[in-house]
This record gives structure tokens, C-alpha cells and sequence, in this order.
């Protein structure tokens, strides 16, 4: 009876079995590499990314006079060429608009600021494409960054409007204090 089972050939069924195994250990091989390739491309990376520089707006730089100069967009249709005397004009209307009361707090879990700022209009039109730059400080009074936000809101004459919670961006997680003022604004 066995000589009829060697006839059959069951010596085929060993050696698939050994191949199989062969090709596992292969591929447990590769992915382990595979595995230590991308650690390796991680660590790489990271340090590369702690070597660049620090963005623009993540600086603890002081305020550059570029962010506090005034900019008034020209009034109507058509373009008007900017003298001297129409900027000094410019800023004395910018001067008629102020933020009467403004708060802060943190919203989007702690990474964004929430401005809320009452606007008072005492010019004799309404203005629209309000800009504004809020400064971040530290608890004591180091700065720490600016962020602007355009409000495309219109504000009346001889009025004042509220804005409640408006997100200008993303803040320090030492953020203490803010301050915005207003640095554009345009005719309706």
C-alpha cells in the first residue's frame, strides 16, 4: 500500500509548503525595511523642517512702520491721482472713524482669536473695507505678533456698528493681550 502513495507524488504538497514559507520571510523582510525607510524619511524631515526659518507673522519682531502707515483707496469709479495734500486729507478722515471698545477671546480650541470691536463712523458718509491689524502681547507687554483681517462690512455716517467675534487668525498660545486699531478704510 505505500508503494501506491509514492506513485501519487505527495513530496509536490512539501515542497509548495517550503516555497510559501520562503516568500513570507521575504515579505516580512521588505516590510520591515520598507518600515525603517519611512522612520528614517520622518526624522529626515523633521529636520529639515526645524532648520527654515520662522514665517513672517510668527516673528517676534517690533512693528514695522510699512503696517502703521495709512492707506485710503481712491473714492469712485474712476482713479485719482494721490498729491500730498489729499493724503494729509486722507488720514484727517481716517481720524474721524475709531474703535470706541473692543475685547478678545480664543475660539477654534485655543488657537484663534476672536475679536469683538465697536466701530464709530462720525464722517459725513458711510465707509466700507474696513482694515484692521490687531498686536498680541504677552502678559507682560512683550510683543508677540500682528494679524490683520479686511472687513468688507459698511458702517453708516455719523454712526457706529458692532462687529462680534470676528476671527483674525491664528494667535501664540502666550497670547495675553490684543490691541487693534484701524489702518483703511473706503468711501461706500
Amino acid at each position: 500500500m505505500s508503494a501506491g502513495l509514492e506513485r501519487v507524488g505527495l513530496g509536490r504538497f512539501a515542497a509548495i509548503g517550503e516555497r510559501t514559507a520562503r516568500v513570507v520571510t521575504v515579505a516580512s523582510v521588505s516590510f520591515g525595511r520598507s518600515i525603517l525607510w519611512l522612520l528614517a524619511a520622518i526624522i529626515v524631515g523633521c529636520g529639515v523642517w526645524m532648520l527654515l526659518p520662522l514665517s513672517k507673522g510668527n516673528s517676534a519682531e517690533p512693528v514695522k512702520p510699512e503696517l502703521a502707515s495709512v492707506e485710503m483707496a481712491p473714492s469712485g469709479d474712476a482713479a485719482v491721482a494721490v498729491t500730498p495734500g489729499s493724503e494729509a486729507q486722507a488720514a484727517a478722515e481716517l481720524d474721524r472713524l475709531r474703535i470706541s471698545s473692543q475685547t478678545w477671546r480664543r475660539g477654534g480650541l485655543g488657537s484663534k482669536a476672536l475679536v469683538t470691536f465697536t466701530l464709530r463712523n462720525d464722517n459725513d458718509y458711510a465707509v466700507t473695507d474696513l482694515a484692521i491689524v490687531c498686536a498680541f502681547a504677552r502678559r507682560d507687554g512683550s510683543h508677540l505678533t500682528d494679524r490683520s483681517r479686511v472687513l468688507a462690512d459698511t458702517v453708516s455716517m455719523k454712526s457706529r456698528k458692532t462687529f462680534a467675534r470676528i476671527p483674525v487668525g491664528y494667535v501664540n498660545v502666550n497670547a495675553d493681550q490684543a490691541k487693534c486699531s484701524l489702518v483703511a478704510a473706503r468711501r461706500a
